[in-house]
């Protein structure tokens, strides 16, 4: 009997339970306990963390590949979703669905504040480059600047599918670390004369500006770079479905049962494709390094675009609403609203914000498809 249980933990996944996979499982178990403890990004961060867990436990094979007369594991196939580009324009549709671009509409200044938060994309693509990434790889790591996740995945994806798990976990990461990363950042660029700024109620916008804008936005932004297409045109398609009026079950899926069950896929699956031997490399310190500057300059130079347009506009615009134009919907947003109570409780800043947020959103979605066009 005591050699059958000696054979028997001999043959155990514990038996061969390496040093790299053992710091993953508790790196795993620790987002596990930021997401549910802290309510840091549960809905992502919770299946993430999964998927990390799962496949880094020794002896699973969730993500081995199809062979010749033997299936693939579990998440080999779910991640086909991800490896397809299938996921993040489905999430974009979603996000569509559920997105009122009605302040945007209201105020197209704000799109610049969107526009302005992209640059920290582009320096961290130079910053890659000088590190040593090839031109694919920076273009990869430079699109977690954009501070949104599925079009880090959709990017990545196709330029630099080996970094897929580290970019994604960075990229998400980040995304849930944005009422820890933007306030400083926000509150060292900003004198507390400018965070207290009331602004102006925005102007109603009509029913018509709401269904024409997508449309055009889908002919402009597609005819001028056909590469955005997936991400814009489903982004667009979702709004489209809401601003009709007249399909409340299409939009209703979208914005639950749809976003939920998506999320569920790409999560486990993203977390899936961080293994212990990717993870803990010098390149994925990198990477991870790059990833925090790309966020942090976008931040910053949102911000520094709103004193711009603060002092242009004689006071009329508070320039924390720049921080928003990273694509972290909504919660860039509510970060700068919560910011504008603090400082002043009768600011209401929440939708001037989802201005340049929106704007950040679609942003992201047409850098990616510039830089799919130079170098996918």
């Amino acid at each position: 009997m005591g050699e059958m249980i000696i054979q028997f933990f001999a043959e155990s996944g514990f038996a061969m339970l390496s040093i790299k996979s053992l710091i993953v499982i508790v790196l795993a178990c620790v987002f596990l306990y930021l997401a549910i403890a802290k309510g840091y990004e549960p809905y992502l961060l919770i299946p993430i963390a999964t998927g990390m867990l799962l496949a880094n436990m020794p002896g699973v094979d969730l993500m081995n590949p199809a062979t010749d007369g033997q299936n693939g594991g579990l998440f080999y196939y779910l991640y086909q979703g991800v490896k397809l580009g299938i996921y993040p324009p489905l999430i974009f549709l979603c996000i569509g669905a559920g997105t009122d671009f009605g302040p945007m509409i209201a105020n197209p200044k704000t799109m610049l504040l969107g526009a302005a938060a992209q640059f920290g994309i582009f320096f961290a693509f130079l910053g890659a480059i000088v590190l040593g990434f090839t031109g694919t790889e920076a273009a990869s790591i430079g699109i977690i600047g954009g501070a949104d996740g599925p079009t880090a995945i959709q990017l990545t994806g196709q330029l630099a599918p080996h970094l897929l798990g580290t970019i994604a976990l960075a990229a998400y990461s980040y995304m849930a670390l944005v009422p820890v990363i933007q306030p400083p950042i926000i509150r060292a660029l900003t004198t507390k004369e400018e965070r207290m700024i009331k602004m102006e109620q925005l102007r109603p916008v009509s029913r018509t500006e709401k269904l024409v804008f997508p449309i055009v936005a889908m002919i402009i932004v597609i005819g001028l770079l056909p590469t955005a297409a997936p991400l814009v045109g489903m982004l667009m398609f979702g709004n489209l479905l809401k601003e009709s009026g007249i399909v409340p079950k299409l939009v209703e899926t979208a914005q639950n049962s749809l976003m939920y069950i998506i999320t569920i896929f790409l999560g486990l699956t993203v977390g899936a494709t961080t293994n212990a031997e990717t993870l803990l490399s010098v390149q994925t310190l990198g990477i991870i390094a790059m990833g925090l500057a790309a966020f942090s300059v976008g931040t910053a130079s949102g911000v520094l675009f709103g004193k711009l347009m603060c002092k242009l506009t004689k006071g009329k615009i508070n320039p924390m609403i720049g921080a928003a134009g990273v694509s972290a919907v909504p919660m860039a947003a509510r970060v700068v609203q919560k910011i504008g109570q603090e400082e002043n409780p009768s600011n209401f800043l929440l939708m001037h914000s989802m201005g340049p947020n929106i704007a950040g959103v679609i942003g992201s979605a047409v850098v990616a498809g510039v830089l799919l066009k130079f170098f996918a």
